[in-house]
């Protein structure tokens, strides 16, 4: 405390904010760093063992699998999947708070799971780590919301650029991915994270970038048709990935008891693996041997290594993983794993590339030569934008990723095409449906952004004075003459509401003293116009009172419990005050 009183006095927040963002950078490129260092070890004593019994290929990602769900169950308790996820609910609804554990939690158990041969990323858990570091990093020193949503984005972006090498894609990923606005206060901040991180990346793990490329083939105006041709295919593969995703996520979670759900997963990935080795971890290998033209290994261990020189069954093997790929990222995560969708979708979009490019060039009417190095590139940028709903960021990463600048437009035209192909059936991205459809998912649109960031407890008024049905009109009189509101809920002995009484609607009768014992409540209370849920968002709440054109409504339970009133009043104010403090800096 006495530090934050001397900062308070003698460093402005706004030097004190570039301060903390370059101390997130320097953390979340050693978090990235450690996070590498474990997976590439535990890589490296797996496959040696690997090497000497094939058949540990079976056994080491279901063991992997298994070890990372007792950490969670036994040491972490608590869910740390779906990273990028938990850190837009924690924008949103947590007031920009995560949880400290998972400075350390994710980058534990992801490089468990992955180093053992898990078919994930580890981008996502590094994500979460490096928001909790910025969100941790700013409670410490009692930072106040808006800086403390900065932060969590400074961590998120440090992060990027850290275990990718690549500052702008950072940059880029917060304002796409995580949906935070770009303003004059928040840009400097980011850049000194994510240029922090990825300087310190490049001194702990060279210079050299994540796929080695080197374009031998310009890009000429005549595969422009191509290139739009794979960015629609690239959205369509998007497309798969998700719904399935979706499909089979929704499947595991029936199954109630861990040990089948567990026992069903490990089968799905060693079967997978055995008949299609590419599966194993990471795939970022798979991408490299196709950048070195070496197709024939990627199918070693496989039972097609025998048919490794056939053009068509290496494309037909080539298909089939891509396929089955989600099904394989699926398993290791319900299974128990953690791990992250980077990864997957890169070798996804390597391999939609490769296939599409290798497929045409096959054909003799097919008068223009299709560099399949560079369409693996493309590829992966067209699928990542497409299944993240981030144009930007799928450009930005490829080309930091290879240094592979001189396809800027190239890589531009095919995530245009794949955005929109995918914005056909998607409005949202993989992250951020589920938050989309229960109405907590920020936004850049100001007005739904500050419904977003408003709670409904926060403007729930309980300051009301409830009556009985059985009341009489002279035990309302009593009660309207304590009261400062013209509105009284009535409710029955079990506190539910089953009715209103309006100031208004007795103020004829309410003078007339020999009426006082005559009348009951239940004789003229009336329904309210209607009643907002406790669950509700607060866009369907204004939305009803937009409908009704109430001033004050009730809110009760899902059992209908009275819980109190919302005033539209109330709302304007707090609306008012979240908006002053969103727009801060603008």
């Amino acid at each position: 405390m006495r530090f934050i009183l001397w900062r308070e006095k003698h460093i402005s927040e706004r030097v004190f904010v570039l301060i903390l963002a370059f101390i997130v950078g320097l953390a979340t490129a050693v978090a990235a760093f450690v996070l590498k260092e474990l997976v590439h070890t535990l890589q490296h004593f797996a496959t040696t063992a690997a090497q000497r019994n094939q058949y540990l290929y079976l056994v080491l990602p279901p063991v992997g699998i298994f070890a990372t769900a007792m950490i969670v169950r036994y040491v972490v308790r608590d869910d740390i999947s779906h990273g990028v996820t938990k850190i837009l609910i924690a924008l949103s609804q947590r007031k920009s708070r995560i949880k400290p554990h998972n400075m350390w939690s994710s980058v534990l158990s992801s490089a468990i799971t992955i180093g053992m041969g898990g078919s994930v990323g580890a981008e996502s858990p590094i994500v979460l780590t490096g928001a909790a570091i910025g969100s941790n990093l700013g409670r410490f020193f009692k930072m106040e919301q808006r800086n403390l949503m900065l932060l969590v984005g400074c961590g998120a972006a440090g992060a990027i650029a850290g275990i990718f090498k690549a500052p702008i894609t950072g940059l880029v990923f917060v304002i796409e991915v995580l949906l935070m606005d770009l303003t004059l206060v928040s840009i400097l901040p980011l850049l000194t994270t994510s240029v922090t991180s990825a300087s310190l990346a490049y001194i702990l793990t060279g210079r050299q970038a994540m796929f080695s490329f080197m374009q031998s083939e310009d890009f000429i105006l005549d595969r422009i048709p191509y290139t739009l041709l794979l960015g629609i295919l690239c959205g369509f593969v998007a497309l798969y990935f998700s719904r399935i995703m979706f499909f089979l996520e929704r499947r595991f979670k029936r199954i109630p008891k861990y040990v089948n759900r567990f026992l069903l997963s490990a089968v799905i990935l060693s079967v997978l693996i055995v008949l299609m080795p590419p599966l194993y971890g990471e795939g970022y290998s798979v991408i490299e041997q196709l950048l070195s033209n070496d197709y024939s290994s990627i199918m070693q261990g496989s039972l097609f290594a025998g048919l490794g020189d056939s053009y068509w069954w290496i494309v037909l093997f080539l298909t089939l993983v891509l396929l089955f790929k989600v099904f394989a990222s699926v398993a290791t995560n319900s299974g128990g794993g953690c791990g992250g969708l980077f990864a997957p979708t890169l070798f996804v979009g390597g391999l939609t590339g490769f296939l599409f490019s290798h497929t045409l060039n096959y054909f003799p009417f097919i008068r223009v030569y299709l560099p399949e190095k560079n369409f693996i590139l493309m590829g992966m940028a067209g699928t990542m934008a497409a299944v993240m709903h981030a144009p930007l960021t799928g450009v930005f990463l490829i080309a930091e990723l290879t240094g592979g600048y001189n396809l800027f437009l190239p890589l531009m035209l095919v995530v245009l095409s794949a955005y929109c192909t995918i914005r056909v059936f998607m409005r949202h991205s993989i992250y951020s449906l589920r938050l989309a459809e229960e109405g907590k998912l920020l936004t850049h649109q100001k007005d739904q952004a500050v419904l977003t960031l408003m709670n409904l407890d926060s403007v729930i008024e309980t300051e009301f004075s409830t009556i009985a049905p059985e009341m009489t009109l002279g035990d309302v009189v009593r009660i309207i003459g304590e009261s400062r509101r013209n509105v009284f809920p009535v409710v029955d002995g079990d506190k539910r509401l089953v009715g209103i009484v309006l100031l208004d609607n007795i103020r004829n009768i309410m003078f007339r003293p020999e009426l006082y014992d005559r009348f009951q409540v239940e004789t003229f209370m009336v329904s309210p116009p209607a009643k907002i849920l406790s669950t509700m968002s607060m866009e369907e709440a204004m939305r009803t009172f937009d409908d009704t054109k109430a001033w004050n409504l009730p809110v009760v339970d899902a059992e209908g419990h009275y819980l109190g009133f919302i005033s539209k009043s109330k709302i304007f104010n707090t609306y008012r005050e979240v908006l002053t403090d969103l727009s801060q800096g603008d």
